[in-house]
Protein backbone atom coordinates (compact mmCIF):
# COMPACT_ATOMS: atom_id res chain seq x y z
CA UNK A 1 0.00 0.00 0.00
CA UNK A 2 1.04 3.62 -0.49
CA UNK A 3 1.68 5.25 2.87
CA UNK A 4 2.19 8.73 1.49
CA UNK A 5 2.04 10.82 -1.66
CA UNK A 6 3.47 14.13 -2.82
CA UNK A 7 1.03 16.03 -0.59
CA UNK A 8 1.57 14.08 2.66
CA UNK A 9 3.26 15.88 5.53
CA UNK A 10 4.81 14.63 8.76
CA UNK A 11 6.12 16.15 11.97
CA UNK A 12 9.85 15.85 12.64
CA UNK A 13 11.27 17.51 15.74
CA UNK A 14 9.02 20.53 15.59
CA UNK A 15 8.98 20.97 11.81
CA UNK A 16 6.23 20.10 9.35
CA UNK A 17 7.85 18.49 6.32
CA UNK A 18 6.68 16.80 3.17
CA UNK A 19 7.02 13.06 3.69
CA UNK A 20 8.69 12.74 0.29
CA UNK A 21 11.39 15.22 1.33
CA UNK A 22 12.09 14.09 4.92
CA UNK A 23 15.49 12.50 5.52
CA UNK A 24 17.24 10.23 7.99
CA UNK A 25 20.90 9.34 8.38
CA UNK A 26 21.91 6.07 6.70
CA UNK A 27 24.58 5.73 9.40
CA UNK A 28 21.95 5.90 12.14
CA UNK A 29 22.06 3.50 15.06
CA UNK A 30 18.36 2.75 14.66
CA UNK A 31 18.74 1.58 11.06
CA UNK A 32 21.77 -0.59 11.77
CA UNK A 33 20.80 -2.02 15.16
CA UNK A 34 17.04 -1.58 15.49
CA UNK A 35 17.65 0.82 18.35
CA UNK A 36 14.44 2.85 18.29
CA UNK A 37 11.06 2.93 20.00
CA UNK A 38 7.66 3.67 18.56
CA UNK A 39 3.93 3.73 19.15
CA UNK A 40 0.94 2.63 17.13
CA UNK A 41 -2.02 4.96 17.71
CA UNK A 42 -5.39 5.36 16.02
CA UNK A 43 -7.62 8.33 15.48
CA UNK A 44 -11.29 8.09 14.61
CA UNK A 45 -14.10 10.18 13.25
CA UNK A 46 -16.45 10.23 16.22
CA UNK A 47 -20.20 9.84 16.10
CA UNK A 48 -20.40 13.64 16.45
CA UNK A 49 -18.08 14.13 13.45
CA UNK A 50 -14.97 15.28 15.35
CA UNK A 51 -11.48 13.82 15.09
CA UNK A 52 -10.43 11.97 18.25
CA UNK A 53 -7.12 10.25 18.99
CA UNK A 54 -7.94 7.22 21.12
CA UNK A 55 -5.96 7.00 24.37
CA UNK A 56 -3.49 9.64 23.18
CA UNK A 57 -1.98 10.36 26.59
CA UNK A 58 -1.55 6.67 27.39
CA UNK A 59 0.29 6.07 24.13
CA UNK A 60 2.61 9.04 24.46
CA UNK A 61 3.37 8.23 28.09
CA UNK A 62 4.30 4.70 27.00
CA UNK A 63 6.51 6.14 24.26
CA UNK A 64 8.42 8.02 26.95
CA UNK A 65 8.70 4.91 29.14
CA UNK A 66 9.97 2.89 26.18
CA UNK A 67 12.62 5.50 25.36
CA UNK A 68 13.74 5.68 28.98
CA UNK A 69 13.89 1.87 29.21
CA UNK A 70 16.31 1.88 26.26
CA UNK A 71 18.35 4.82 27.63
CA UNK A 72 17.33 7.05 24.73
CA UNK A 73 17.28 10.82 25.32
CA UNK A 74 13.67 12.01 25.34
CA UNK A 75 12.70 15.66 25.61
CA UNK A 76 9.07 16.08 24.55
CA UNK A 77 6.06 16.16 26.84
CA UNK A 78 2.85 14.37 25.89
CA UNK A 79 0.87 17.57 25.33
CA UNK A 80 3.36 18.80 22.71
CA UNK A 81 3.24 15.53 20.79
CA UNK A 82 -0.54 15.24 20.99
CA UNK A 83 -0.93 18.80 19.64
CA UNK A 84 1.53 17.99 16.83
CA UNK A 85 -0.41 14.84 15.99
CA UNK A 86 -3.73 16.64 15.69
CA UNK A 87 -1.97 19.22 13.52
CA UNK A 88 -0.69 16.71 10.97
CA UNK A 89 -3.99 14.83 10.96
CA UNK A 90 -5.66 18.07 9.98
CA UNK A 91 -3.01 18.96 7.41
CA UNK A 92 -3.31 15.50 5.84
CA UNK A 93 -7.14 15.66 5.90
CA UNK A 94 -7.36 12.48 7.98
CA UNK A 95 -9.81 11.43 10.68
CA UNK A 96 -9.84 7.62 10.62
CA UNK A 97 -6.09 7.16 10.63
CA UNK A 98 -3.14 5.21 11.95
CA UNK A 99 -0.44 7.26 13.70
CA UNK A 100 3.19 6.20 14.07
CA UNK A 101 5.52 8.23 16.32
CA UNK A 102 9.12 6.98 16.29
CA UNK A 103 12.04 7.97 18.50
CA UNK A 104 15.30 7.10 16.74
CA UNK A 105 19.01 7.53 17.24
CA UNK A 106 21.72 9.54 15.48
CA UNK A 107 24.69 8.27 13.48
CA UNK A 108 26.52 6.03 15.94
CA UNK A 109 28.21 2.75 15.06
CA UNK A 110 29.39 2.21 18.62
CA UNK A 111 27.37 0.96 21.57
CA UNK A 112 28.08 4.09 23.58
CA UNK A 113 25.11 6.08 24.95
CA UNK A 114 23.67 8.75 22.67
CA UNK A 115 23.40 12.36 23.76
CA UNK A 116 20.52 13.07 21.39
CA UNK A 117 17.65 11.36 19.64
CA UNK A 118 15.07 12.40 17.06
CA UNK A 119 11.29 12.12 16.94
CA UNK A 120 9.00 11.83 13.93
CA UNK A 121 5.21 11.46 13.74
CA UNK A 122 3.65 9.98 10.62
CA UNK A 123 0.00 9.28 9.73
CA UNK A 124 -1.78 7.27 7.08
CA UNK A 125 -5.06 5.56 6.34
CA UNK A 126 -5.18 1.89 7.39
CA UNK A 127 -7.92 -0.72 7.60
CA UNK A 128 -7.90 -3.10 10.59
CA UNK A 129 -4.42 -4.67 10.56
CA UNK A 130 -5.64 -8.28 10.57
CA UNK A 131 -8.75 -7.69 8.50
CA UNK A 132 -12.29 -8.26 9.72
CA UNK A 133 -12.92 -11.97 9.13
CA UNK A 134 -12.32 -14.63 11.76
CA UNK A 135 -8.68 -15.70 11.86
CA UNK A 136 -7.04 -19.07 11.41
CA UNK A 137 -4.20 -18.91 13.92
CA UNK A 138 -1.12 -21.12 14.17
CA UNK A 139 1.07 -21.81 17.19
CA UNK A 140 4.41 -20.42 16.09
CA UNK A 141 7.74 -22.21 16.29
CA UNK A 142 9.11 -18.85 17.44
CA UNK A 143 8.94 -17.76 21.07
CA UNK A 144 8.81 -14.27 22.52
CA UNK A 145 12.21 -12.99 23.68
CA UNK A 146 13.42 -13.87 27.14
CA UNK A 147 12.44 -10.88 29.34
CA UNK A 148 15.87 -11.12 30.99
CA UNK A 149 17.42 -10.42 27.58
CA UNK A 150 15.27 -7.44 26.59
CA UNK A 151 13.17 -4.70 28.14
CA UNK A 152 10.09 -6.63 27.06
CA UNK A 153 7.71 -3.91 28.28
CA UNK A 154 9.24 -1.40 25.84
CA UNK A 155 7.78 -1.05 22.35
CA UNK A 156 11.18 -1.27 20.70
CA UNK A 157 11.72 -1.55 16.97
CA UNK A 158 14.25 -4.37 17.16
CA UNK A 159 11.82 -6.62 19.03
CA UNK A 160 9.61 -6.76 15.95
CA UNK A 161 12.00 -8.86 13.90
CA UNK A 162 10.68 -11.68 16.08
CA UNK A 163 7.13 -10.66 15.17
CA UNK A 164 7.83 -10.49 11.45
CA UNK A 165 9.42 -13.95 11.40
CA UNK A 166 6.52 -15.50 13.29
CA UNK A 167 3.87 -13.86 11.11
CA UNK A 168 5.63 -14.77 7.88
CA UNK A 169 5.97 -18.38 9.03
CA UNK A 170 2.24 -18.62 9.75
CA UNK A 171 1.17 -17.06 6.47
CA UNK A 172 3.60 -19.26 4.56
CA UNK A 173 1.78 -22.29 5.99
CA UNK A 174 -1.67 -21.05 5.04
CA UNK A 175 -2.71 -19.42 8.32
CA UNK A 176 -3.77 -15.82 8.89
CA UNK A 177 -1.59 -15.11 11.91
CA UNK A 178 0.73 -16.58 14.52
CA UNK A 179 0.47 -17.09 18.26
CA UNK A 180 3.79 -17.04 20.09
CA UNK A 181 4.58 -18.74 23.36
CA UNK A 182 6.98 -17.55 26.04
CA UNK A 183 10.29 -19.17 26.97
CA UNK A 184 8.43 -21.68 29.15
CA UNK A 185 5.99 -22.71 26.43
CA UNK A 186 3.02 -20.82 27.85
CA UNK A 187 0.79 -18.65 25.68
CA UNK A 188 2.21 -15.15 25.22
CA UNK A 189 0.79 -12.99 22.41
CA UNK A 190 0.50 -12.47 18.69
CA UNK A 191 3.15 -10.74 16.58
CA UNK A 192 1.42 -7.39 17.09
CA UNK A 193 -1.48 -7.99 19.44
CA UNK A 194 -2.42 -9.40 22.82
CA UNK A 195 -4.87 -12.27 23.12
CA UNK A 196 -7.78 -13.46 25.24
CA UNK A 197 -9.65 -16.76 25.22
CA UNK A 198 -13.06 -17.67 26.55
CA UNK A 199 -14.18 -20.73 28.50
CA UNK A 200 -17.48 -21.28 30.33
CA UNK A 201 -18.41 -17.60 30.48
CA UNK A 202 -14.99 -16.37 31.65
CA UNK A 203 -12.09 -14.73 29.85
CA UNK A 204 -8.44 -15.63 30.30
CA UNK A 205 -5.38 -13.67 29.19
CA UNK A 206 -1.61 -14.09 29.67
CA UNK A 207 -0.27 -12.12 32.61
CA UNK A 208 2.32 -9.38 32.35
CA UNK A 209 5.99 -10.33 32.39
CA UNK A 210 6.43 -12.06 29.03
CA UNK A 211 4.17 -9.81 26.95
CA UNK A 212 3.92 -6.21 25.84
CA UNK A 213 1.29 -4.78 28.22
CA UNK A 214 -0.91 -3.38 25.48
CA UNK A 215 -3.09 -0.29 25.79
CA UNK A 216 -5.91 -2.05 23.93
CA UNK A 217 -5.49 -5.00 26.31
CA UNK A 218 -5.96 -2.58 29.21
CA UNK A 219 -9.03 -1.16 27.47
CA UNK A 220 -10.50 -4.65 27.10
CA UNK A 221 -9.98 -5.21 30.82
CA UNK A 222 -11.77 -1.90 31.49
CA UNK A 223 -14.66 -3.01 29.27
CA UNK A 224 -14.86 -6.34 31.09
CA UNK A 225 -15.01 -4.54 34.44
CA UNK A 226 -17.76 -2.26 33.16
CA UNK A 227 -19.79 -5.16 31.72
CA UNK A 228 -19.21 -7.52 34.65
CA UNK A 229 -17.29 -10.07 32.60
CA UNK A 230 -14.91 -12.13 34.78
CA UNK A 231 -11.28 -12.18 33.61
CA UNK A 232 -8.33 -14.19 34.88
CA UNK A 233 -4.74 -13.17 34.15
CA UNK A 234 -2.21 -15.97 34.46
CA UNK A 235 -0.08 -18.57 32.71
CA UNK A 236 -1.92 -20.76 30.23
CA UNK A 237 -0.96 -23.54 27.87
CA UNK A 238 -1.74 -24.21 24.21
CA UNK A 239 -3.60 -27.31 25.37
CA UNK A 240 -5.93 -25.13 27.47
CA UNK A 241 -6.45 -22.83 24.50
CA UNK A 242 -7.41 -25.70 22.22
CA UNK A 243 -10.24 -26.62 24.58
CA UNK A 244 -11.54 -23.03 24.78
CA UNK A 245 -14.92 -21.84 23.52
CA UNK A 246 -13.52 -18.85 21.59
CA UNK A 247 -10.52 -16.52 21.34
CA UNK A 248 -9.57 -13.10 20.01
CA UNK A 249 -6.65 -10.76 19.41
CA UNK A 250 -6.69 -7.14 20.53
CA UNK A 251 -4.38 -4.28 19.64
CA UNK A 252 -4.46 -0.72 18.37
CA UNK A 253 -3.86 -1.76 14.76
CA UNK A 254 -5.90 -4.97 14.94
CA UNK A 255 -8.61 -3.54 17.21
CA UNK A 256 -10.63 -6.58 18.46
CA UNK A 257 -10.72 -9.52 16.03
CA UNK A 258 -12.00 -13.03 16.65
CA UNK A 259 -10.41 -16.35 15.78
CA UNK A 260 -11.92 -19.20 13.83
CA UNK A 261 -9.37 -21.76 14.96
CA UNK A 262 -6.03 -22.54 16.57
CA UNK A 263 -3.84 -25.07 14.75
CA UNK A 264 -6.87 -26.23 12.70
CA UNK A 265 -8.91 -26.85 15.87
CA UNK A 266 -12.10 -24.82 15.41
CA UNK A 267 -13.67 -23.08 18.36
CA UNK A 268 -17.12 -24.51 19.12
CA UNK A 269 -19.09 -21.36 20.05
CA UNK A 270 -20.20 -19.17 17.11
CA UNK A 271 -18.43 -15.82 17.25
CA UNK A 272 -21.75 -13.93 17.35
CA UNK A 273 -22.56 -15.66 20.66
CA UNK A 274 -19.23 -15.02 22.39
CA UNK A 275 -18.06 -12.55 25.01
CA UNK A 276 -15.42 -11.51 22.49
CA UNK A 277 -18.07 -10.34 20.03
CA UNK A 278 -19.75 -8.30 22.76
CA UNK A 279 -16.40 -6.71 23.64
CA UNK A 280 -15.65 -6.10 19.95
CA UNK A 281 -18.86 -4.12 19.50
CA UNK A 282 -18.38 -2.23 22.76
CA UNK A 283 -14.85 -1.30 21.70
CA UNK A 284 -16.06 -0.04 18.33
CA UNK A 285 -18.66 2.12 20.04
CA UNK A 286 -16.09 3.39 22.54
CA UNK A 287 -13.49 4.58 20.02
CA UNK A 288 -16.04 6.64 18.08
CA UNK A 289 -17.62 7.88 21.31
CA UNK A 290 -20.97 6.35 20.41
CA UNK A 291 -21.44 5.80 24.13
CA UNK A 292 -19.88 7.41 27.18
CA UNK A 293 -16.20 6.56 27.32
CA UNK A 294 -15.21 4.16 30.07
CA UNK A 295 -13.23 5.58 32.92
CA UNK A 296 -9.51 5.16 32.28
CA UNK A 297 -7.65 3.48 35.11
Amino acid sequence: MAYYNEHTVLWQDGRILKASEAKTDLYGQSLHYGYAVFEGIRSYRTAAGATKIFKAEEHYHRLRRSAEALNMPYTYDADTLIKATYDILEKNHLQDAYIRPVVYGPANMSFNPNTESFTVIQTWEMAPFLGEKLLKVMTSSFQRPNPKGFKIEAKASGHYVNSILASQEAKGKGFDEALLTDMNGNIAEGPGANMFFEKDGRLFTPEKGNILPGITRATVLEICSELGIPVEEGQFTIRQLRSADAAFFCGTAAEVIGWESIDDTKFPVPWKDTLGRKIQQTYKDLVIEKQDQLTTA
